[in-house]
């Protein structure tokens, strides 16, 4: 058994955007390049609602999701929109390994994340106002209204630790274009 190691995230990018920026969409297209011998995983999101086709995610019920923060299970963990989310605790063991991690965050959670493992590289995955609400209306999930509060949201700022490194990628245009600085990024 190997000794245990002290993570401090260099290795992990924590990927963070508002809803509707391609987030998921870049993550498959960075997966789908991903080599044999590449030494870089997607971890999945553990998420209180229906695991949707195009996302890296496991269902659990609100119960479930409580119990396995408890116990302790998850790395990482927040509320949004009425929803949890939480990234296990696995990840830990992968960048142990020395492998590239690449999490699906949130902008208001990513202070804990940094506190948690100070060298992580976030990434902010940026799209213009105008093709963010297209997108938005296209998914069909909610309102004119809800639409609306994301956009605002969405042009908001948000807390960014001092230490912390931050990268920014527009994603308004071709997602290979998006898909290729991040794959630069993380060394792909």
């Amino acid at each position: 058994m190997s000794p245990p190691v002290s993570i401090d995230g260099s290795g992990l990018f924590y990927l963070m955007g508002p809803s509707g920026s391609g987030k998921d969409s870049l993550l498959r297209a960075l997966h789908s390049r991903l080599g044999p011998d590449d030494r870089v995983v997607v971890a999945h999101r553990y998420i209180t609602r229906d695991a949707d086709a195009n996302e890296a995610s496991v269902s659990l019920s609100a119960d479930e999701f409580e119990r396995r923060a408890g116990l302790g299970c998850l790395a990482l963990h927040w509320r949004s929109h009425g929803l949890h989310y939480g990234i296990g605790l696995e990840i830990e063991s992968w960048l142990a390994r020395g492998l590239k991690v690449i999490v699906n965050g949130s902008r208001e959670y990513l202070p804990h994340a940094v506190a948690r493992y100070p060298k992580l590289c976030a990434v902010h995955v940026r799209v213009k106002p105008e093709v963010l609400g297209a997108r938005l209306r296209q998914r069909g999930r909610e309102s004119e209204e809800a639409i609306a509060r994301r956009l605002a949201r969405a042009t908001a700022d948000f807390a960014v630790p001092a230490q912390c490194r931050l990268v920014e990628i527009d994603n308004s245009g071709a997602l290979d274009d998006s898909t290729q600085a991040f794959a630069r990024l993380v060394g792909v």
